[in-house]
């Protein structure tokens, strides 16, 4: 398997209502993307015009990817023990499947060192979030996580679907309020209303749970935002198509649909720079998760955005889905 399948079994393509079903219709527009007041990678702020486009309502949960892995038999990332080639001077004891599970340590020295608070866990994968003893019997409606960049394309594709691009990730999640802070306003938590699942309290060590959660969420469990969608803020972070770059261009032109390139992405910033020797290309993924802080990772908010390995899954990342194709009205 390379770092970037893109095969997959199919059954016949869905109908558009079919496709569309329980998708939100974002009419096309012109906005505001980044931010220039936070960190260095959301800027500059520049302008960007995206064609109307469907967007699922909500992430895709484990009931919806489960049906997924039964219809085509698919076998995730975090599910097949690593190839060696992929990651020149492991060690050949540590290469087994598994997948990077948050736990919640004792003490911290640096908040620099995220190894402090994540754990490549053997056997966790989307069946399995927290390692092995768990499993998603009840967390249906649960966001999916344990899912690489190649698992949310493959079930993109099988639904007819496709994974969007991070300036329509960015007009989407803003709900309409171009240039507001979060997704719902300026201010994070309204007349004391929690908006979102994030996390309360100082991080990693402490967690108030004032908004009912420590870990995911069920996929409605917050208010949606302008246009109708729920958890484009918190819960998980989402994957998009678009390659990393360490900033934005300013007023560039946003293509609806990247190609995609198994061996890397288009530009030098895909790869992590603190590991020279493995040339892994990274995706942006946006939204924060249930681990995003006021004393760490604020980016619980429209215009934030992170760089991610294709081969990275965890327990607080998942996907939604788009359909552009213009559906008669």
């Amino acid at each position: 398997m390379t770092l970037l399948q893109t095969d997959v079994q199919q059954g016949d393509t869905p109908s558009e209502e079919g496709r569309t079903a329980d998708m939100v219709r974002i009419p096309g527009g012109t906005f505001r993307m980044g931010s220039d007041h936070h960190y260095p990678e959301e800027a500059p702020v520049h302008r960007v015009t995206v064609d109307g486009f469907w967007i699922d309502r909500t992430p895709v949960t484990n009931h919806q990817f489960k049906q997924f892995v039964i219809a085509t038999g698919h076998k995730t990332f975090a599910e097949i023990p690593p190839d060696p080639k992929h990651y020149p001077g492991a060690l050949p004891h540590m290469l087994y499947a598994g997948s990077l599970v948050f736990e919640r340590p004792h003490s911290t020295y640096d908040l620099r060192d995220w190894s402090q608070w994540w754990t490549f866990m053997k056997d966790a994968n989307w069946r399995h979030p927290y390692g092995p003893r768990s499993d998603i019997n009840v967390l249906n409606d649960h966001p999916v996580v344990h899912v690489s960049y190649s698992d949310a394309l493959l079930y993109a594709r099988w639904a007819g679907k496709d994974l969007p691009t991070e300036a329509e990730w960015e007009f989407a999640a803003r709900g309409g309020l171009d240039g507001a802070e979060f997704a719902w306003g300026d201010e994070l938590t309204p007349d004391g209303v929690h908006m979102a699942n994030t996390w309360q309290g100082e991080f990693p060590l402490h967690n108030r749970h004032e908004d009912g959660y420590e870990r995911t969420s069920p996929v409605t469990a917050f208010p949606p935002n302008g246009y109708g969608l729920h958890d484009m803020i918190g819960n998980v972070w989402e994957w998009t198509s678009d390659w990393y770059a360490p900033r934005h261009e300013a007023d560039a032109p946003k293509a609806c649909c990247i190609p995609e390139n198994p061996r890397g992405g288009r530009e030098e910033g895909s790869y992590d720079p603190r590991q020279p020797n493995v040339k892994i290309p990274r995706k942006v993924i946006k939204g924060g998760s249930h681990l995003c802080a006021p004393n760490y990772c604020r980016r619980y908010r429209p215009a934030a955005r992170h760089a991610e390995a294709i081969d990275t899954s965890t327990s607080h990342l998942g996907f939604r889905c788009v359909v552009r194709k213009p559906l008669a009205q």
